[in-house]
Formats: C-alpha cells, sequence, structure tokens
C-alpha cells in the first residue's frame, strides 16, 4: 500500500500527463494546456491572481530552457514553489491558532 507522499507524486505525475496528452502524445505542456491544468487543478490560485496575463508569467517563468513549452521538471518547480508558499501560510495560521489558546 502506498504512502502518502506516494500517493501524492503519483497524482502529480498523472495530473501533468493528464494535460501534457491534450494536443496529441506529448511530455511537454504547451502554454493552451498549462492554462487548462491551472484553470481545472489549481483554479483558487488562478482565481486569487489579479493580473489577467498571470498564465503568460508563470509559463515565461517556468520554461527554463526556453523552448515555448513546460516539462514535467519545470512543473515540478511550479508545485514546489505553491507547495512552499502554502505552507509558509499554514505556519502563519499555527502560530495565529497557538497565540489565540495562550491564556
Amino acid at each position: 500500500m502506498p504512502s502518502d507522499l506516494e500517493r501524492a507524486m503519483e497524482t502529480m505525475i498523472v495530473v501533468f500527463h493528464r494535460y501534457a496528452g491534450r494536443e496529441g502524445i506529448s511530455t511537454t505542456l504547451s502554454r493552451r494546456e498549462l492554462k487548462q491544468l491551472m484553470e481545472t487543478e489549481l483554479s483558487s490560485f488562478l482565481k486569487s491572481q489579479k493580473d489577467a496575463a498571470a498564465v503568460d508569467k508563470i509559463m515565461k517563468d517556468l520554461d527554463a530552457n526556453g523552448d515555448g513549452e513546460v516539462n514535467f521538471e519545470e512543473f515540478v518547480s511550479l508545485v514546489v514553489g505553491l507547495s512552499i508558499a502554502c505552507e509558509q501560510i499554514y505556519q502563519i495560521k499555527q502560530k495565529q491558532t497557538l497565540g489565540q489558546k495562550k491564556p
């Protein structure tokens, strides 16, 4: 039976390839596929962005090798960055919760 972390890794791989395959067999995400992935899988994050060009900026930042597409390694950097930001918010909330419980 896989652990929670192993299931999370598998899910990340499956989700990436679900969208990478939308425009044919591919191991990369086009801008359009990245946008579809983000609109479906990261909708809360995308809705919180005030900039209408957020996907274009994210695509530019992720595309480390400059080929106009996002490979799995580049995609993972997005997930890691968002995970770090979420964990930082989690820490802040935990500190606030602990602070409220003190007499």
